[in-house]
């Protein structure tokens, strides 16, 4: 007898398998593990970065062939590796002190890759530079000034030496104070303090601190006859202004400058403090004349 189907029985239909459930991993970007941010602590020194080696201009040599490595300097400081950067800056500075006949044709490019490297995040890159303008300053002086042109590097160079001489980074600070020194000690204190005018009406306390410093330094180098050429009122009037900054840096140097004014301004005066409370009187406002000759009469 055969069996009937039964009506209500429902379909057999396969199991599906069942979806994997996709877990999101954090990826990590490159430009994370390897660039260290200003803002940001920095990491941990790495094989690569402790390579780098801060060599004193004392302990830099001459260079073998340097007729034939000119060749390739620029290429080198123009690299997109910062650690070749990093070496032919030090090849430019062994140019300096003692192939400079070499580096003078290209020295504004130079200048140029200084200005670009001390505003890299990167610590190592931006002292190396830092040393290098130092050894520049010494080896050319005033040959930096003799032929300013429309971009004129070394104003972008005055510039970024102040910035980092302004920051708080203490062995860029130091080495970028440094270099300013080597800068005043290399030129003639007229020009460079013709240089430092627009600096020391700076916005930023910090570089308008730095400046003052600077310009307090070429004062002090100078007679009586470049400081006329200046223009003495200015030169006091400019004084008289950074008696009255906010960060005691400015003050100090100020205060310095008027002394170095004072002394060559009357060393020939019998009575030097009442000339020089009527020179002050007669060009000056009241309360600045009074802020100047009371730096004097307090020493």
């Amino acid at each position: 007898m055969a069996l009937r189907p039964i009506d209500n029985a429902l379909p057999i239909t396969p199991e599906r398998p069942k979806k994997q459930t996709k877990v999101a991993l954090p990826i990590q970007k490159q430009s994370d593990v390897t660039v260290n941010d200003e803002n940001k602590a920095p990491f941990p020194p790495t094989t690569i970065d402790a390579t780098i080696d801060y060599i004193s201009s004392e302990n830099l040599k001459p260079l073998p062939d340097p007729e034939i490595k000119i060749q390739s300097l620029v290429e080198g400081l123009e690299s997109k590796d910062w650690l070749k950067v990093c070496d032919s800056l030090n090849n430019a500075r062994r140019f300096a002190l003692y192939h400079s006949t070499l580096l003078l044709p290209i020295l504004e490019k130079v200048m140029l890759v200084l200005v670009k490297a001390m505003k890299n995040p990167r610590s190592a890159l931006c002292k190396t530079s830092i040393m290098a303008s130092s050894d520049i300053f010494s080896a050319f002086g005033d040959q930096l000034l003799l032929e300013p042109t429309t971009s004129d590097p070394f104003d972008h160079l005055l510039l970024q030496l102040l910035l980092k001489a302004s920051q708080d980074k203490r062995f860029v600070c130091e080495e970028a104070d440094k270099a300013l020194k080597a800068m005043v000690g290399s030129m003639t204190p007229l020009p460079l303090l013709q240089k430092l005018g627009a600096s020391v009406s700076h916005s930023n306390l910090r570089i308008r601190a730095k400046a003052a410093i600077s310009m307090s330094h070429c004062a002090s180098k100078m007679g009586i006859g470049a400081i006329e050429e200046f223009g003495l009122v200015s030169l006091v009037q400019l004084a008289a202004d950074l008696l009255n900054d906010r960060l005691p840096e400015a003050r100090e140097a100020a205060r310095s400058m008027v002394a170095s004014i004072y002394e060559k301004f009357t060393e020939n005066e019998e009575e030097k403090l009442e000339s020089w409370q009527a020179f002050c009187q007669s060009n000056l406002s009241a309360i600045h004349a009074q802020s100047i000759v009371k730096v004097v009469s307090s020493q």
